[in-house]
């Protein structure tokens, strides 16, 4: 088969609302005249941990856009749980049950690190410590723990280490009880031990029944923790797979590597 009848195959593929527990069906994201996002579907399973991988520039960012609320579609639907959720705000999706993680920080500084879990619980209103109630501290105290924060729960954000700062972004998703999260580059800048426990409270996570999508650039970190990966680059899948089937493919390794075995 030719590479042309290959792409041709792979962009016929579509999907309907039942699927999976997140759909995205020939998703669509244009700036002016630049296609980010070209004609994507995938579908996620219930407690799937999936790896959305892409090398930079792929469109990876602008797809979670799309699919949380952030930006609206170009074109195509996204369906979560069922229902259409195309372009719905993205606070509306985190009351549907999706969660999402930032690259960049943003907790609030002059609070604790389990101050700032519990203001997640509390939504929609401003938040006290003793006005929220001993069972809010107690459950966000129980999320920090689960998280591997539970040493540092009177500790500020600043007192953090890089990892520790993602296991809270980690436990503020939480918090507001999502049955999916995407999980954006949990593993940049983390040393090979810190990938390892992070990667077991992800898999902790999909045991008590959440849904994952992890985007990240450490192949070798992804690869170990997901069940399956969805591989884009200029907006578009290039491959679909389990991990040994993504680390042996050969449209992988040129996109990330310049063909040398990941």
């Amino acid at each position: 088969m030719s590479s042309e009848s290959e792409r041709a195959a792979v962009e016929e593929k579509s999907y309907g609302p039942d699927d999976g527990i997140l759909v995205a069906n020939d998703l669509r994201k244009e700036f002016g005249g630049l296609v980010a996002v070209d004609d994507l579907s995938f579908a996620v399973q219930e407690q799937e941990i999936l790896g959305f991988i892409g090398p930079n520039g792929a469109g990876k960012s602008t797809t979670f856009n799309c699919v949380t609320g952030t930006y609206p579609p170009t074109g195509g639907n996204v369906y979560f749980k069922g229902q259409d959720v195309t372009g719905i705000p993205a606070h509306q999706m985190v009351k549907e049950g999706m969660a999402r993680t930032f690259q960049e920080f943003a907790p609030l500084e002059d609070r604790t690190v389990v101050e700032n879990v519990a203001v997640s619980l509390v939504p929609d209103e401003l938040f006290t410590l003793a006005g929220a109630g001993g069972e809010t501290e107690r459950l966000a105290a129980e999320i920090c723990r689960r998280v591997g924060l539970g040493d540092v729960l009177d500790q500020t954000p600043s007192e953090l280490p890089h990892a520790g700062m993602l296991k809270l972004e980690l436990g503020r998703a939480i918090a507001t009880q999502p049955d999916l999260m995407l999980v954006d580059e949990p593993f940049a800048g983390l040393s090979g031990k810190e990938v390892e426990e992070l990667s077991e409270v992800m898999e902790s996570l999909r045991q008590h029944g959440m849904t994952l999508i992890v985007v990240d650039h450490n192949m070798r970190g992804l690869l170990n923790l997901i069940d399956r990966a969805f591989v884009i680059q200029f907006g578009s899948k290039i491959a679909e797979g389990s991990p040994e089937e993504i680390a042996n493919d050969p449209k992988v390794q040129e996109a990330y590597l310049g063909g040398e075995e990941i």
